[in-house]
């Protein structure tokens, strides 16, 4: 019988790179395919079906194709029966793989999606060849939709993190950290509804809206100077009217409001707010101001997931940046912030072996390179062995979670395991 005191952990680390050296190629080819088909939030369909066949054709696993949403899925291995009643764990790994419109995988979701496949089948087949002294169960979640709408909310909201003890994946980006702090996030849709007209010939009889939102975007650019520096407002134009001598009746902004603590979103939408009702009245036009998608809510830190991780890594090699900028800088947002709201977790960054910065078209190439390869196997292992960490030595869990509810408390927020 295998216990926190008698199993081999180096050992089975050990065999967890082994495992994941010996599916290189496979998980090589996954990220590849992935990127070389890049798709858009909700629509990862070949992204979805080339995950989905990688666990079917694994073994062992139940696979739900479609679970809660059409491009999301879930994969659940159990082991055999305990040879003890102690409590059951339950771990889950989480892929991403959508993209961004024009640039492709300039976020290396790709490369997600491979950690998660590589993390969760190295971890199973260490423990298919273990008996526990209590049932382990590994579950794989599809999440679409991390670059806009949060398919992990929407998830979450249907109760797919359910159950589970501790929650896992790793994220590429140009260094190496347990942790960074994330953003919250909410998107706003604004149109602008004005009256045509020549341009030329009879401008006075028309009503503006690409003036509607242009003004509206300067204002908040103006506001910016009154804001504290780490909230953060981008906007586009996406709809701006279709001929210099026609007066544009119809406009759209698209805009992404960031502050680190999720009270403060709502402060800086009455405050933008402001901007969008003041274009309109400027312009005469008719606005309209709508939510899109779930908020994004800050990401909670996990002290004893982060040193496991750290550990690990180290010993794989890894160099973690001492750049205490970098460190304590809110430069990302992420729906992976809700889960850590409702289960404990850890989402590392990895570096790829590139300078190159996220969301860029060089960062896109970097994601897709042979080189990127190395170092995102490397991830796979050091979360592959935290998790091991996590299930092999029980007196972690209750660490885990004392963590995950002072970090709760410390937010402010009540939590009742649903967001």
């Amino acid at each position: 019988m295998a216990s926190a005191n008698h199993i081999n952990l180096a050992e089975k680390k050990k065999k967890i790179s082994e495992t994941i050296e010996s599916i290189s190629e496979k998980l090589s080819s996954l990220s590849n395919a992935i990127w070389h088909c890049p798709e858009l939030a909700y629509n990862e369909k070949q992204a979805h079906d080339i995950l989905v066949d990688f666990f079917t054709s694994d073994g062992g696993w139940k696979v739900e194709q479609h679970y809660i949403l059409d491009t999301a899925f879930k994969a659940e291995w159990v082991s055999k029966v305990a040879s003890s009643q102690n409590n059951p764990i339950h771990v889950g790994f989480l892929c991403e793989y959508d993209a961004l419109p024009e640039i492709g995988h300039a976020c290396g979701h790709n490369l997600i999606a491979e950690v998660g496949a590589g993390t969760a089948v190295a971890l199973k087949a260490v423990l298919d060849k273990t008996e526990m002294d209590r049932q382990v169960k590994i579950t794989v979640l599809g999440t679409p939709a991390e670059e806009q709408g949060g398919g992990k909310a929407d998830m979450l909201q249907a109760n797919a993190f359910q159950g589970l003890d501790a929650v896992f994946m790793a994220h590429p980006t140009n260094t190496d950290a347990a942790y960074i702090p994330s953003l919250a996030l909410q998107i706003v849709k604004v149109k602008y509804f004005g009256k045509t007209a020549h341009g030329a010939a009879f401008p006075w009889t028309g009503k503006n809206a690409l003036d509607a939102s242009v003004i509206a975007y300067n204002s908040i650019a103006v506001l910016r100077q009154q804001l504290h520096p780490l909230w953060k407002i981008n906007g586009v134009i996406n709809h701006k009217g279709d001929k210099p001598n026609v007066i544009s009746a119809f406009s759209e902004i698209l805009v992404y409001l960031r502050t680190p603590q999720i009270k403060d979103l709502s402060v800086l939408y009455s405050k933008v707010e402001q901007c969008f009702k003041g274009a309109a009245q400027a312009t005469q036009c008719k606005v309209e101001v709508t939510t899109v998608g779930n908020i994004y809510y800050g990401l909670l830190r996990n002290r004893t997931l982060e040193a496991l991780y750290e550990e690990n890594a180290r010993n794989l090699g890894v160099t973690f940046t001492t750049d205490e900028r970098g460190l304590k800088s809110h430069s990302y947002a992420t729906d992976f912030g809700n889960v850590s709201f409702a289960v404990p977790g850890i989402h590392a960054m990895f570096s790829i072996g590139s300078k190159e910065l996220n969301h860029t078209e060089q960062y896109t190439e970097a994601a897709g390179s042979t080189e990127a390869q190395h170092y995102t196997l490397r991830a796979a292992k050091a979360l592959s062995m935290t998790a091991l960490d996590v299930i092999c030595r029980p007196e972690l869990v209750p660490l885990m979670k004392n963590d995950w509810e002072a970090a709760i408390r410390q937010s402010g927020m009540k939590v009742n395991g649903r967001l």
